[in-house]
């Protein structure tokens, strides 16, 4: 797994090789990036952007964003292990000033910790997680996003979730096993 642009382009990023975690392939993370960069039909920009990466595991989606110029990413995990190799990736690439780090469980981490609003959100909960839909009410209820904001969702492929009166789907994309959707809050 490496990073594939910006400041830090090409650099490694340690990640967890078990069965409880499936990192964002760098091919899928590759296409988010050059449709966040080439699309029109999107009005958000990851350079100064405020991030908040869901279900973060190693960190690979955020700290590609900080690569590319984000303002600050704000990692939610509550896996011990994988928090740990989000931290050494941090501190091995000497970007924890960029970054906030959780560990816990959403649910508490948007109730009682976050009052900041974000332009990016990017959620990649384990396929069989449905309480992922919840968080995205959440947010919304709580009103953490800016004007201009995009909402970035990784599912199976195979999965059709109701996001109706609950989000505007501006775009979606396959690759393989992963689907990619992009949103925003209607």
């Amino acid at each position: 797994m490496r990073i594939i642009s910006g400041t830090l382009k090409g650099r490694p990023i340690n990640f967890l090789k078990n069965l409880n975690t499936r990192p964002l392939k760098d091919a899928v993370k590759e296409n988010i990036f050059n449709i966040l960069s080439h699309s029109n039909i999107f009005d958000v920009e990851i350079k100064g952007s405020k991030v908040l990466d869901l279900y973060s595991g190693v960190g690979s989606f955020g700290i590609e964003c900080i690569s590319r110029g984000a303002k600050k990413v704000t990692f939610i995990e509550k896996n011990m292990e994988a928090i740990s190799f989000l931290k050494e990736n941090l501190l091995k690439l000497s970007i924890l000033d960029n970054s906030i780090v959780f560990n816990d469980i959403i649910e508490n981490v948007l109730n009682y910790n976050i009052e900041e609003k974000f332009n990016i959100f990017f959620l990649d909960p384990p396929f069989s997680d449905l309480s992922f839909l919840q968080n995205i009410k959440t947010i919304k209820e709580k009103k953490i996003y800016t004007k201009k904001h995009l909402i970035i969702i990784h599912r199976e492929n195979k999965i059709n979730d109701d996001f109706k009166d609950l989000l505007k789907i501006l775009d979606s994309k396959k690759y393989g096993r992963s689907k990619i959707i992009f949103a925003k809050f209607n």
